[in-house]
């Protein structure tokens, strides 16, 4: 069952939400050092990670599942984000360079769709991380942080499991080595906490990020032949729950001639 967008923001905008933001921030710029000219897309509650390429990628998409809500995004500027069916994603095959999927995989009741939506939005040499709880840490047996929610992963399930969506990981890494407290102490040494994690106990780190390309040449779409999409996306204005409605038409693909996205 999928959290609501508005208790995902508002954990994000606690101490312990923004440090948890940062180190993973830091861990997919190791992974991604650069995404200039790139169409990046987040599925998922994926916000806090999306302004890491908003100053350098050609295009950055938000897509939220129905489930979920929606949020307005970005603040002060253009809205670059979306209510979607996960099952349906509204966005023609091969159009994105990079994808980040968080709080996505371990809440979706229908994962395998969700992963071959993912595939088909992907190009070929695109590359998506998958940032999902780890199993056996702390984070994934409490209840007060999003990674407290859904079915939490080892790495070699995410592994299978992405192998078996025709897709290859290429890289994996950790974060999230300090306790899920949110006390004033542990926040403002959390830099300390993590260094000291990694070395004492690296197995229970509260996430992983694995990233993974798409098996192109193991199931290439036939001839002549185009999935129907047709499900509409709903545009966030202020906010939306997974109730609302829109009547404005989705973004147009980035790769499409007549976008008019800015």
């Amino acid at each position: 069952m999928h959290l609501d967008a508005r208790d995902l923001q508002a954990f994000y905008e606690t101490p312990l939400g923004q440090l948890s933001a940062r180190f993973i921030r830091r861990k997919l710029r190791e992974i991604w050092p650069s995404s200039t000219g790139l169409n990046v897309l987040g599925i998922g509650y994926t916000l806090p990670y999306l302004r890491l390429f908003r100053s350098e990628a050609r295009r950055v998409i938000s897509f939220m599942p129905a489930q979920q809500g929606v949020l307005a995004w970005p603040p002060h500027a253009p809205n670059m984000s979306a209510l979607v069916d996960e099952a349906a994603l509204p966005l023609p095959e091969g159009c994105m360079d990079r994808i980040v999927v968080c709080h996505l995989i371990e809440n979706s009741e229908a994962l395998r769709p969700l992963l071959r939506q993912i595939w088909r939005l992907l190009s070929p040499q695109g590359r998506v991380v998958f940032i999902v709880p780890n199993r056996t840490s702390l984070w994934a047996q409490f209840e007060a942080t999003p990674f407290g929610h859904g079915r939490p992963f080892t790495r070699a399930q995410i592994e299978h499991l992405l192998v078996d969506a025709l897709f290859t990981p290429t890289a994996s890494t950790t974060t999230l080595h300090m306790p899920p407290i949110g006390s004033r102490y542990l926040v403002r040494t959390g830099m300390r906490w993590d260094a000291i994690g990694k070395t004492l106990w690296p197995k229970l780190a509260g996430v992983h990020l694995m990233e993974a390309t798409k098996e192109v040449e193991t199931l290439a779409p036939a001839r002549g032949k185009r999935q129907r999409v047709p499900f509409r996306p709903v545009v966030a204005g202020k906010s939306f729950s997974s109730e609302g409605k829109s009547r404005i038409p989705p973004p147009d693909c980035p790769n499409s001639p007549d976008s008019t996205l800015p």
